[in-house]
């Protein structure tokens, strides 16, 4: 179901987000994320001069080389486009992210290694979604583990997406479906 219809309005920004997780041939996974800034009019840059309309402001792009524990090996960040030149200087800094892993905690850490003066606001706020997207990419890989981790042990682990939002509240009817388990031992 789309929005309802907006009042008459005209375009001035454009923010296009695309994100993309893989498997690799040496069992990794990169989770890539790429980011266009477009104007739909004309406007003076101080140190580019005059942009067209539909020109990048902002053109990025980070990839993340994860294991299947979410642990960062390796974090490579590039800016095509940027308002300024000294912008570009930011990306190699993301390689400090190396070492992290994506779970609880991980904006704070990110913020801790690359916040402020010595990171990029846009490659920052790609990583919050890049997390996510990292979380869908290993989705098949952590399933078959959780699989064969409770047929060799007979334990079954609650689910750490339980309560996260409304389909996953503990109460809710996808919870009850997909996990019908959790109903009984809560019953018992």
């Amino acid at each position: 179901m789309p929005l309802s219809t907006p009042a008459d309005r005209e375009p001035l920004h454009r923010r296009q987000i695309d994100m993309r997780g893989y498997r690799r041939a040496d069992g990794l996974f990169d989770i890539e994320g790429h980011l266009v800034d477009t104007k739909s009019y004309g406007f003076d840059n101080e140190e580019k001069g005059w942009l067209e309309p539909g020109t990048p402001l902002h053109g990025m792009w980070i990839r993340l080389t994860i294991d299947e524990d979410m642990l960062i090996h390796a974090c490579e960040a590039a800016s095509d486009h940027t308002p300024y030149g000294v912008c570009p200087q930011a990306a190699p800094n993301f390689a400090r992210l190396a070492g992290l892993t994506i779970g609880p905690g991980f904006n704070r850490a990110v913020q801790e290694r690359v916040g402020g003066v010595i990171g990029c606001t846009h490659l920052r706020e790609m990583l919050a979604q890049m997390a996510t997207v990292a979380f869908q990419t290993m989705y098949p890989v952590r399933r078959e583990k959780e699989l064969a981790r409770e047929a060799a042990t007979g334990v079954r682990e609650r689910p750490r997406i339980i309560g996260t939002c409304l389909a996953y509240d503990p109460s809710s009817p996808v919870v009850k479906m997909r996990w019908p388990w959790l109903v009984q031992d809560a019953a018992e």
